[in-house]
């Protein structure tokens, strides 16, 4: 996984962007924790990266994921504050100083993002069609059938985008696709919740930790406010 787009001569799969984003994505669906964007691309830079061997943490914007597990934190985290992360697999500190986001980290939290919206949409599903009340599957309400569909309009919607930018690999692409992706995961998994009702908070359900997760991914770099002021100065840059 880490040095999947490592040239073969140097150990890795010589893969792209595109075929990092699918991977990322099923990431992203299976809770998979650590800090796995910054050691991915910590590969073939960092000795031991590529092979999972160095766990490497990145100064995402504010936020530093599972620093006190890293090896190597890049660029530094001078002056770290911990936090207490409402995500219980993602621990967090915050340090002094926002880190210039790197488009290709934004792409893959992206892909994460959406790699959780369609994760989220599924279990809404798949509990609207088993789950009865009165008689019937609540999927057959119409409350709940809206629910499903928008989850999965902004599902779809995203992976466009997401899917699009890891071929284009633009900047302007990457901030598009990183807020539909971060929308698609935030609200698909406040719907799911609503979906499951009282028991989607429960230990036994994932579906809890699929917004708390969402909610850490949403902080990280190249986040809305960022994104939304590079596709503002392209979009006043190409009106002039």
């Amino acid at each position: 996984m880490f040095s999947l787009r490592l040239p073969e001569a140097d150990g890795g799969a010589g893969l792209g962007l595109p075929e990092a984003v699918l991977v990322f994505e099923e990431v992203g669906a299976a809770l998979v924790p650590g800090p796995l964007v910054a050691t991915h691309l910590a590969a073939g830079v960092v000795p031991g990266a590529a092979t999972g061997e160095t766990v490497v943490a990145a100064a995402d914007g504010r936020l530093v994921e599972w620093l006190d597990a890293a090896d190597v934190v890049l660029p530094g985290a001078e002056g770290a504050v911990a936090l207490r992360s409402v995500d219980p697999l993602t621990p967090l500190h915050r340090v002094p100083a926002p880190a210039r986001s790197d488009p290709v980290a934004v792409l893959l939290t992206a892909a994460e993002q959406l790699g959780t919206a369609g994760r989220v949409c599924g279990l809404a599903v798949q509990h609207a069609r088993t789950r009865e009340q009165f008689g019937q599957p609540i999927g057959a309400f119409q409350a709940v059938k809206h629910l499903c569909a928008q989850l999965l309009v902004r599902v779809e919607v995203a992976r466009a985008a997401v899917y699009a930018a890891a071929v284009t690999a633009d900047p302007v692409d990457i901030a598009a696709a990183r807020l539909l992706a971060d929308e698609a995961a935030v609200r698909g998994a406040r719907d799911c919740l609503q979906v499951h009702g009282g028991m989607g908070f429960t230990w036994e359900s994932e579906v809890h930790l699929h917004l708390k997760r969402a909610w850490v991914r949403a902080q990280r770099g190249g986040g809305s406010t960022e994104s939304e002021e590079l596709l503002a100065a392209d979009l006043v840059g190409g009106a002039v």
